[in-house]
């Protein structure tokens, strides 16, 4: 069992009435903030995210807290496995009472325990996961996303390739589950009744070893235009595989499969060399955020608070804003941190920059509006480094 514990005692604060019956959680001193995250398993390398949020709400703390209190951050190891994932939320608000869930990672982990926490009125706030549906504030409106829409991403793709690579074939390899299934939904989105005639799917299990013979097979039937929307291992695999195929399509890699350290390193940064992403972070790699004052902030709380880590990783950066982001909600909520009010103040972000967003992506929420970010760039990998061009994009409509 992974467990961590982040909390300083904290002074007196001005006492609120029924903390157990309307903040779960809250104490006078204390908000216990509730992670499951894939510490072990076949998406181990995502576990330096919650690693970072725990380092930030160190930081927190160290400046005092939020409201009186200090911050109390339980992340509990879930080996990216949906039915553990369910065990531990279930420990989580059962036993330990954490006012809300936090940045949980996986679509998959996420799909699990969802129903769950909506129904008991446990928010369940900007998950590590870019599925569309949790942006559904109807049907769930305890829950909220927060990086952009997987969906929207493959239509940014496919709008690329339709307008550079006009007729091509398209092939997507994904992950079967809810984070894989988003990516040939966009890609229909955009080519409509065009999609079976011009597109050819794959999926892949978690539990698989690899990936070659879905490469292979999409090799064998013509792609000349490869969407891979995989977990780092399996994105790996893939452009390590087209290099060793001799293939030479127009590849996308989903955004969650862009680290440098965790993905272009293990399959050779000279194989990646081509590759399209969609960004909405900046690159701790690219030499442009080499003098940025948001990055400049994010390497001196990492050299403070997460000593040694590896900062090619962009696995950082994602719990640095994510949590950022959580601060900000955090600080709206004054002193009332009932459940009610903290999904409230979530839905009320007006253009908050985040130091590590690109230049002119903010965070916006509303009642109506739970895709906090809706805006991404698209970016090449040069052999060497990550390099934007264009503009700031949007998908083809609000889903």
């Amino acid at each position: 069992m992974f467990r961590r514990g982040f909390l300083i005692a904290a002074g007196a604060a001005v006492m609120r009435p029924a903390w157990a019956e309307d903040a779960p959680g809250v104490t006078a001193t204390e908000i216990k903030i509730g992670n499951t995250a894939s510490y072990s398993g076949p998406a181990s390398a995502y576990g330096i995210i919650a690693k970072t949020e725990a380092a930030l709400f160190q930081m927190v703390n160290d400046l005092g807290g939020v409201g009186g209190r200090k911050i109390n951050y339980i992340s509990l190891d879930d080996g990216y496995s949906p039915p553990r994932t369910v065990d531990q939320v279930r420990r989580l608000v059962e036993q330990d009472q954490v006012a809300f869930m936090f940045a949980t990672i996986g679509t998959p982990s996420n799909t699990a325990i969802f129903r769950y926490t909506n129904g008991k009125g446990v928010p369940l706030l900007f998950l590590g996961s870019g599925a569309n549906k949790w942006g559904d504030y109807k049907a769930t409106p305890w829950v909220m996303g927060w990086q952009p829409s997987y969906r929207t991403e493959a239509q940014i793709y496919t709008t690329y390739a339709r307008d550079n690579k006009p007729g091509a074939k398209i092939g997507i390899l994904y992950q079967n589950d809810d984070f894989g299934k988003d990516y040939p939904l966009g890609v229909k989105d955009v080519l409509g009744d065009k999609f079976d005639s011009m597109v050819k799917t794959v999926s892949y299990e978690v539990t698989d070893a690899t990936i070659d013979s879905q490469a292979l097979d999409l090799k064998n039937w013509g792609a000349e235009v490869v969407i891979t929307a995989a977990t780092p291992k399996f994105a790996a695999q893939m452009i390590r595989k087209i290099a060793e195929l001799g293939w030479k399509p127009l590849h996308f890699m989903t955004n969650v499969s862009i680290s440098v350290g965790s993905v272009i390193t293990p399959a050779g940064p000279e194989n990646a060399t081509g590759l399209i992403s969609a960004a909405y972070l900046k690159d701790p790699t690219d030499v442009t955020w080499k003098d940025d004052p948001g990055m400049n902030q994010w390497r001196a709380f990492m050299a403070k608070y997460m000593p040694g880590a590896d900062l090619t990783d962009a696995g950082p950066v994602f719990g640095y804003g994510v949590s950022y982001t959580l601060w900000q909600v955090l600080k709206q909520c004054g002193t009332d941190f009932s459940r009610a009010n903290i999904m409230k103040q979530a839905a009320d972000l007006k253009d908050l920059e985040v130091p590590v967003l690109l230049p002119g992506i903010t965070v916006n929420t509303s009642p109506t509006n739970f895709h906090p970010i809706r805006q991404m760039q698209l970016q090449k990998w040069d052999g060497k480094s990550w390099k934007l061009f264009g503009s700031v994009l949007r998908g083809a409509g609000d889903l």
